[in-house]
């Protein structure tokens, strides 16, 4: 039988991914020469569903989170091939629901239901994951989180119809964070840089690839565009879309959002307004290969 899959990450090389069947388990899959996907192992540790996986390319981790409020982080073992997991202490009472790695891969946010976003990097003197708490002044369950390429701001979006930007700069790891649009002085961790409020719940949210803008999709079926030189300006299109459930950047002037109308759509960005979305995956209707029985008895009659 086909099952959901709740959550799933893919390698940038596109070789290996790993994936979770709305269930405790997450497995590894690799691209075999024919093009086909197999799985290679099985991950268990969650005792509840696992909501979200994300892997660090570069340090080659998993990290993993779930329901029963616990994330870990996966290592892969070169002597015995065995992904051997690291508990991080998340310090959350409500289900963790979003993890995803920073661009250094140095460490990585979780989501969860608490009201609050765990930011977790690595003790070295004690050997484990550890957690630092942003709370105000998230008021619901977080839904999405995206890193700035600059490793030291994150967005996320939130049950509460709100799309926020938070300094993530730890003093732990004596980050060193550049003044920007984003953050006009130097802020110290859990800093509110910004905050945007929608009609909706705030499903996806993504940073541009040069991290000058910011595009966040919410459940009212908008899409919402911020530039960082202009924060009080944001480009709103409400489309006729069913709620949207993601949003990717295909370049700096255009995004890719997806949703429950079960197909992508193309939006461009001209000036302060978006095109209207260009369908994606339109397919080819084909020819028809012969004459329907009715059509046979109709050209009988003439």
């Amino acid at each position: 039988p086909v099952k959901l899959l709740e959550a799933e990450a893919v390698v940038s090389t596109q070789s290996t991914g790993v994936v979770s069947d709305n269930s405790t388990s997450v497995y590894v899959y690799a691209k075999q020469s024919n093009g086909k996907w197999t799985k290679e192992t099985e991950l268990q540790k969650h005792i509840e569903r696992v909501k979200c996986v994300d892997w660090a390319p570069n340090t080659n981790r998993i990290s993993t989170c779930a329901g029963d409020r616990n994330a870990y982080v996966w290592n892969l073992n070169a002597e015995t091939g065995v992904w051997e997991p690291s508990l991080v202490l998340l310090r959350i009472e409500r289900a963790a629901t979003y993890i995803r790695w920073s661009p250094a891969e140095d460490r990585f946010a979780v989501g969860s239901g608490a009201r609050l976003l765990s930011v977790c990097f690595y003790d070295n003197e004690h050997d484990w994951w550890v957690s630092k708490h942003i709370k105000k002044p998230i008021r619901s369950t977080i839904l999405c989180v995206d890193w700035h390429p600059s490793n030291h701001i994150l967005a996320i979006g939130s049950c509460d119809f709100k799309c926020r930007i938070f300094s993530a700069a730890l003093k732990e790891t004596n980050d060193k964070p550049e003044i920007s649009g984003w953050m006009p002085k130097l802020s110290k961790f859990s800093a509110l840089l910004a905050e945007y409020e929608t009609q909706g719940w705030v499903h996806s949210v993504k940073f541009s690839p040069s991290g000058d803008r910011l595009a966040w999709a919410a459940h009212d079926a908008s899409i919402n565009i911020v530039h960082m030189d202009s924060k009080d300006s944001v480009i709103r299109s409400l489309t006729p879309s069913l709620p949207l459930l993601s949003i990717i950047w295909a370049s700096e002037g255009s995004v890719v959002c997806a949703g429950h109308d079960n197909y992508p759509s193309l939006y461009n960005i001209n000036g302060d307004t978006l095109s209207a979305g260009t369908r994606l995956d339109v397919k080819e209707k084909k020819a028809g290969g012969g004459m329907s029985a009715m059509a046979r008895f109709q050209q009988l009659d003439r």
